[in-house]
């Protein structure tokens, strides 16, 4: 799974690194860079899928473009960018380093450098050594057909192959013929980029019929169609999964939460729930009668039951639509599937309620993006390391000290000295 992300002239940043744990809160005022950070995740899924770099980027008529565009990926004035990960390895006492640079001209984005390392770790957690797997770097040429130049030789040996740079070199090597060792590192990280899944429910679109499907969508539209779709006997299990995590929410009795097939051919589907109150009868109604905070939270439920274990689960804004009562339910939810299903979660929030529902204990996982006083670069720093935090901490919730600014203020603070 994802370790690290280091985002290098990416956006709003310089130079920062995002920890990644099983439940990671991101903070921060405003145009701190929360998103940027996102956008970097959801830049990697898309190129590792085999989606061009260029489009990745800007979108087509199928995607939509990252936020700012081309114009806007690098951190002014480069032209470059670099995006690195570290990832748990396929051995023990190990973990893979990959690092992607790419070249922002116009209208091009393409490789300029690309590489992948294996660190093997000592007894004491130490690297004990480094194991470049392949390098490839664009050669400085006005000849727009010469070829990346490609190598597996730890001395930077390698050979000259005809690779197309407006893909990513990873995606290219399971057609080429290497070394075992390298096509095992190459479709390992593969799988860890496919897997980042950034969710962003949208209860509008979540209210019609939706075909039968395999996999969610990002926007969550195809929920029923996901449900419905599912083997009987697992189906059975989610919705009862799903429909436990619900009646704690709204006020009412939640009975049941269920898709089924719907039409003449029965190829479509529909999201239902069975509700009621003490002294008054059961009744059912469809998605169309759902409120925006249920749906969402279903929603979110659902991408953790139905995503493939060693995924990364992004959730920009978790707490949309949920009143703040709710907050310690959607922690609580978050923490027990992720950690049954064997899933990572990213969530960013402004809710100071959803801050006060992770405590004290959530410190070392939550990371606060902020703008550096001095140059307006992103920042991504970790809660814990703030020096004025035990004081902070002293005179309030983590809540109220959001709500108030007085975390912004210490950044600040610590940025002048």
């Amino acid at each position: 799974m994802i370790k690290e992300l280091r985002l290098k002239n990416w956006k709003s940043f310089e130079d920062a690194t995002l920890y990644i744990d099983p439940l990671t809160m991101l903070i921060g005022t405003n145009a701190s860079g929360k998103s940027n950070t996102l956008d970097a995740l959801l830049f990697l899924h898309r190129v590792s899928s085999g989606v061009g770099i260029f489009q990745a980027i800007n979108g087509d008529v199928n995607l939509p473009a990252l936020r700012g565009g081309v114009e806007w990926v690098c951190l002014k004035p480069n032209k470059q960018f670099t995006i690195e990960v570290l990832t748990d390895g396929i051995n023990k006492n190990q973990d893979f380093r990959y690092e992607l640079t790419i070249q922002v001209n116009g209208t091009k984005a393409e490789v300029f450098k690309e590489e992948l390392i294996i660190l093997i770790y000592g007894p004491r957690g130490e690297i004990s050594k480094e194991k470049r797997l392949f390098n490839t770097k664009q050669e400085e040429s006005t000849n727009p057909g010469l070829p990346t130049y490609f190598s597996t030789g730890t001395q930077g040996r390698g050979k000259r192959v005809d690779l197309n740079r407006s893909h990513i070199i990873l995606s290219q090597t399971e057609t080429m013929n290497l070394r075992k060792e390298v096509q095992e590192g190459a479709r390992h990280i593969l799988t860890q980029l496919k897997q980042v899944f950034v969710f962003d429910p949208i209860p509008s679109h979540m209210r019609d019929y939706t075909p039968f499907s395999e996999k969610l969508k990002s926007d969550g539209s195809n929920i029923a169609g996901v449900l419905a779709g599912l083997e009987p006997l697992r189906k059975e299990e989610v919705e009862k999964t799903i429909t436990g995590y619900l009646k704690a929410l709204p006020e009412r009795d939640i009975k049941k939460v269920w898709a089924e097939p719907v039409g003449k051919f029965k190829n479509d589907a529909m999201l239902y729930c069975q509700e009621g109150w003490e002294e008054t009868a059961i009744h059912e109604i469809d998605a169309r009668g759902m409120s925006d905070g249920t749906l969402r939270y279903l929603a979110i439920v659902t991408a953790l039951l139905t995503r493939e274990k060693g995924s990364l689960l992004v959730i920009e804004e978790v707490d949309n639509g949920l009143h703040p009562s709710r907050a310690q339910l959607l922690i609580d939810m978050l923490r027990t599937l992720g950690k049954e299903r064997g899933i990572d979660v990213i969530v960013t929030t402004h809710n100071p309620a959803l801050l006060d529902a992770a405590g004290t204990r959530m410190l070392p996982f939550i990371t606060v993006a902020h703008r550096d006083n001095k140059t307006g670069v992103s920042q991504l720093i970790q809660l814990e390391d703030i020096g004025q935090l035990p004081k902070l901490m002293a005179s309030g919730s983590l809540g109220k000290l959001n709500t108030e600014g007085r975390i912004e203020s210490a950044l600040k603070y610590e940025d002048a000295q």
